[in-house]
Order: C-alpha cells, then sequence, then structure tokens
C-alpha cells in the first residue's frame, strides 16, 4: 500500500519516525493508502529548508515573485480537474463541489499575482526641512499553515500565494485525513519555478501542529479549524513570540423574514446546509424564520425537497451530496442526532435511517440529511458546531428575536437575511455581530480581494485571511526617517524631536 509523504526543500520525503496513519475512501469505505506522521526531526528539515531558501526569496522582486505565481495560474488552470477528483476521493464531495473550491482558492492565486501592486510602500516628502518619510513592508520569514479537511486545496491556497508574494516562505501542514491535495499543490510550485525550500509540505496530526509552533525557526502560523484547537493554536503561538491568526467554529444563522420568497429562500437553504454534506465552515446549519406561517411554509419546501435529495459517490454527476470524511466523523455526527432527540427538538427528517444500497458503496461513510424543528437555544444541536449535513429550525417571533439570537451566539463567522425589505437588511448587516454577512447571499464567503474571517470564537488574532488583511498579516511595517548631510548644522539637541 502507498504512503503518502513530504515535500520538503524541492523533494518528496517519506520520513516520519514509523508513525502513519490510513487513508480512506469516503465512498467506499476503502482503506486506500497510509500517510507518514511527521517527527521532530522532520519538522526541523522543513524549517531547515524554509530558513535556506528565505533570504533569496526576500531579495527576488515582487515583480519576479508575481510572475512565478502567474505561472503557477496557469498549471492550477491546467490541473483543476485533475487536483478535484483527488480531492473528492479522499474527502468524498462531490466533484463539482471539489472544482468549486479549486476554482476559489485560485481567485487568491489570481490576487497574489498582484504583488507589486500589493507591496507598494508610502511617502511624505519633505516632512522636515530636508526630510523625507517613507513606509514599506518587508516579509516575516518562515511562516506555516495548518488547514482543515474539509477543503484541502482552498484553504491553503487563501494562504500560501499570499505569503510567497509578500517574500516569505512556507510550510504547510495539511490534513491527515487528505493529504494528496497538497502534494499536488507542492508539484505545480516547483513546476511553476519556485526556488527549492520556498514552498513545503509536511504531513502529520498534532505532533506536528505543536513542533512548529514550539519551533523557533518559524515566525508566524495561520490556522483554520475548531475553536478549541484555533484557541490552544493563538495562545500557544503567541507566547512563544510568533504571529498567528487562528480561524475557529462556526454556526451560521439564516433569517427568513415573512417578505422573503419561501422557494428562493429552499433552494439557497438545500445548497447552504446540505452541500458538502455540511462539512464548511460556512454551511447554514440554523435557518431563524421569522413569525410562525413563514415556519410553516419554510419547513415544508424543505421536506419535499429533502425527499428527493441525491446521494451518492463524488464520482457520480448526479450525486447532490456525497458521504462523510471518515467514519469517526459520521459516528460523531450521529451523535448529535441521537443527542438533538433526546434534548427534546423535533426529529422531521431522520437522516440516520439512510442506506446505500449500490453495488461498491455499500461500505461508504454516507448519511442522510437531516432536519429539527422547535430547536431551543439551550440544545446542543443549537450551541455546537456539528460540521455535518444537520438543519435546525430555530423560530423567533419577530425580527428583534433573530438579531438577539444571532448576537448571543458564542460563534461569529457568517449570517445571512433574506428579506425584500432594504430598511431591515440594512439595519440587519450593521447590528449584527458577526464576521461576513449575506444579504440574500447564503454562503457570503467574499471574494479574494477582500477578506475572510469571524468574529468573537470564530477568529483569534487581528487579522483575517487574503485580501489586503491577508498582504498585512504576512508582511510588518518599517517606516524610515532620513535627512542627507546638507548646509548649515543644528548641534547637540536633547529635546524632543519635532517639526517646526
Amino acid at each position: 500500500m502507498k504512503t503518502i509523504g513530504h515535500f520538503i526543500g524541492g523533494a518528496s520525503s517519506t520520513a516520519s519516525g514509523g508513525r502513519t496513519s490510513p487513508v480512506y475512501n469516503p465512498a467506499t469505505g476503502e482503506h486506500t493508502a497510509n500517510v507518514a506522521l511527521a517527527d521532530q526531526a522532520t519538522v526541523d528539515a522543513a524549517v531547515a529548508a524554509a530558513r535556506a531558501a528565505f533570504p533569496g526569496w526576500a531579495a527576488t522582486s515582487p515583480l519576479r515573485r508575481s510572475r512565478l505565481m502567474n505561472k503557477l495560474r496557469e498549471l492550477l488552470e491546467a490541473h483543476a480537474d485533475e487536483l478535484a477528483a483527488l480531492i473528492s476521493s479522499e474527502h468524498g464531495k462531490v466533484v463539482s463541489d471539489a472544482r468549486g473550491e479549486v476554482t476559489r482558492g485560485l481567485e487568491v492565486v489570481e490576487f497574489a499575482c498582484g504583488a507589486p501592486q500589493l507591496l507598494k510602500g508610502e511617502i511624505t516628502d519633505n516632512i522636515g526641512p530636508g526630510i523625507d518619510s517613507h513606509a514599506l513592508r518587508q516579509p516575516l520569514g518562515v511562516v506555516a499553515g495548518v488547514t482543515p479537511f474539509n477543503v484541502p486545496a482552498m484553504v491553503p491556497m487563501w494562504m500560501f500565494p499570499v505569503a510567497l508574494v509578500c517574500g516569505n516562505t512556507f510550510i504547510l501542514k495539511p490534513s491527515e485525513r487528505d493529504p494528496s491535495a497538497s502534494l499536488l499543490l507542492a508539484r505545480l510550485v516547483s513546476e511553476a519555478g519556485f526556488p527549492p525550500g520556498v514552498f513545503n509540505v509536511v504531513q502529520g496530526d498534532k505532533d506536528a501542529v505543536d513542533a512548529l509552533l514550539h519551533h523557533p525557526g518559524v515566525d508566524a502560523l495561520s490556522f483554520v479549524g475548531s475553536t478549541p484547537i484555533a484557541r490552544h493554536i493563538y495562545a500557544t503561538g503567541a507566547a512563544q513570540g510568533k504571529r498567528v491568526q487562528a480561524l475557529g467554529g462556526a454556526k451560521n444563522h439564516m433569517v427568513v423574514m415573512p417578505d422573503a420568497d419561501l422557494d428562493v429562500v429552499t433552494d439557497a437553504l438545500m445548497g447552504a446546509a446540505f452541500g458538502s454534506a455540511g462539512e464548511r465552515c460556512m454551511a447554514i446549519s440554523v435557518a431563524v424564520p421569522v413569525g410562525a406561517a413563514t415556519a410553516e411554509g419554510l419547513r415544508q419546501r424543505l421536506v419535499a425537497r429533502l425527499a428527493a435529495l441525491k446521494i451518492g459517490p463524488g464520482t457520480d454527476a448526479a450525486a447532490e451530496m456525497g458521504p462523510l470524511v471518515t467514519r469517526a466523523h459520521l459516528d460523531r455526527v450521529r451523535g448529535y442526532i441521537d443527542r438533538g432527540v433526546a434534548e427534546g427538538a423535533e426529529l422531521v427528517v431522520d437522516g440516520r435511517g439512510f442506506v446505500m444500497n449500490r453495488s461498491g458503496f455499500e461500505n461508504g461513510f454516507y448519511i442522510g440529511a437531516t432536519l429539527f424543528d422547535h430547536v431551543q437555544s439551550q440544545m446542543a444541536i443549537y450551541r455546537e458546531e456539528i460540521f455535518g449535513p444537520v438543519l435546525c429550525i430555530a423560530r423567533v417571533n419577530d425580527y428583534a428575536g433573530a438579531v438577539d439570537l444571532i448576537n448571543r451566539h458564542e460563534f461569529g463567522n457568517g449570517t445571512s437575511i433574506f428579506t425584500q425589505d432594504g430598511g431591515i437588511a440594512r439595519d440587519f448587516a450593521h447590528r449584527i455581530q458577526i464576521g461576513m454577512v449575506g444579504i440574500n447571499v447564503p454562503i457570503p464567503v467574499p471574494m479574494a480581494f477582500h477578506s475572510f474571517g469571524g468574529w468573537k470564537s470564530s477568529l483569534f488574532g487581528d487579522h483575517h485571511v487574503h485580501g489586503p488583511e491577508g498582504v498585512r498579516f504576512y508582511t510588518r511595517l518599517k517606516t524610515i526617517t532620513s535627512r542627507w548631510p546638507g548646509e548649515g548644522r543644528e548641534g547637540t539637541s536633547f529635546a524632543m524631536p519635532t517639526i517646526k
């Protein structure tokens, strides 16, 4: 059985200190490969390669970095279908969704191609007699990215293109559940002409993450995952003097106002709640209909649509939802459904009864879409991130109750509202305590030239991902004040310098 390894200093490696982890095809349940789990020596080698490459890469002009990124963009476009198929085979999502993931990652690559513009400094001429001041942004050094299983290509591409064009070198630690996409990315980075050591991949689990967090040769770390781990990453990395951005969990609500078109809302909810089997940090997992009539109308439409939902392997072009990523995660989602029933929520559609009868796929990690109604805010299925195809309906009497419900939640990643009332929409956008807001848009993921990130327990650190915030995170500001020898001499002064 093949072993999926690392990419360090421009070369492949399977070093692991003897530790490996199984990789499965979620559609069939088959154990398809093992992934090497990095030990301290492997992480040390990756950091050494990145540190050795940093001086030359930092001295490379932004224009040259941009040209290499443009070449990578061409290669990624040429291999997009290959990358999507690889993602589907290890994650389980349908190929069309995987292709969309690659496209959203490519948009950040396109943004990063603007490095010469993104890294322009600023200057103020003649701030005092013969004195000028200018500011510039310089790279941090070696930066690492720890990325989740649910988007094994997109989230790495949200990080490393911006980091690289800013002049840093990069170490990617992808999820051990679906590690192969990272190696295809590494191969294409190398083919594009990036020098060895500029981009490295270290496969691994918690041991690899901790090694990166504590390594004195790592200057910054980006993370996307659950809130408990994000909180640990931020606290540990900051204590080590590293710059850290750590994106955590989510519980994204969609408010449905009485004036909304419920057919449009249902279309939006089906994709937003059950696309990628709910394994998205921006998935809508709570529908908040305002008023009993709205709730009943929405419920009826959802029940009808869920009865027709097509579930199958990701390679089936007709499939709308694939399996979950692992059997352990399948058991976890089942456990939440059990808990919701025990807590008194009304189980309207029970996905636990789904059986895959297609030959060759009987052992896949499938579950049906699930719908709860009359969900209360104290219930675990409301409070906690399930990360599966489970949609909760939390009814409220009025708009004010919807805003209050959302603002009281621990997480603040994304939210949306469906309404035809511009005044309500504007008020919602301003009052809601959430980092990303959609108005009649179910999944408000910003485009690459804006920045992605939540509030409250959905983000630890001061910078969001990609866009202008990404450039700020991966650089540090230096301000230079200069005066050149001229006529006259002012002599020594012990007063605070001022400009007269």
